[in-house]
């Protein structure tokens, strides 16, 4: 991780501009395959049975899961495996921003193709929302898109790049946020080019 990075803050959303330096971003990738060896990418619907353009899986005591069924937390992969534990390369970013005394219980990896984004959401499924979400972007750029508790109103969006982490907690914690679209081919860090998004939450 680089020393001192620069902090902007949007709507109390604290981005962490270039907080993982390359060496790093390599370093995280390799735990991340080592993680999807055990709990493969798999395309979730979501309860109205409509796919979502993200691929996902997850690392912790539980993994995020949307189905028919509803979002919630599970503590095994659709296919019936364990999650992995988390890397310790991403538990040291949590340590590094989230000022939190928790340890966070879930590492949910989203990978974005061609086409993929996220529409505006909250992250409410959690019980304790004094805990802050933090966001660690890997690959091609994503235009992050933040706004408000409510649904509606005026938005802000900024290009996050790889090695960008942002931390939504106090205000920001249950403002609607998403990615918008993905500036393909803008880093080389993932040969099949493409955007890794790690959310990592507690849950409990």
């Amino acid at each position: 991780m680089t020393e001192g990075p620069d902090v902007i803050e949007h709507r109390g959303f604290r981005v962490f501009a270039g907080l993982l330096d390359r060496p790093a971003q390599d370093a995280l990738v390799d735990d991340l395959r080592a993680c999807l060896r055990v709990a493969p990418l798999y395309q979730p619907v979501t309860p109205r049975g409509q796919p979502m353009s993200v691929r996902m899986s997850s690392a912790g005591r539980f993994g995020w899961v949307t189905d028919r069924r509803g979002y919630r937390y599970e503590p095994r992969h659709p296919g019936g495996m364990d999650w992995p534990p988390i890397p310790d390369s991403v538990l040291r970013i949590w340590d590094a921003v989230a000022d939190c005394a928790r340890a966070p219980e879930c590492c949910l990896i989203n990978w974005y193709g061609t086409g993929a984004r996220m529409g505006l959401h909250q992250d409410k499924d959690e019980a304790d929302f004094a805990c802050p979400v933090v966001s660690v972007s890997l690959g091609d750029d994503g235009l992050f898109r933040m706004g408000n508790v409510e649904r509606g109103g005026k938005t802000e969006s900024v290009w996050l790049h790889s090695g960008d982490v942002v931390v939504m907690g106090g205000e920001a914690r249950l403002r609607h946020h998403g990615v918008d679209r993905i500036r393909f081919g803008s880093s080389a860090l993932l040969p099949q080019g493409g955007r890794i998004n790690l959310t990592l939450r507690v849950v409990t």
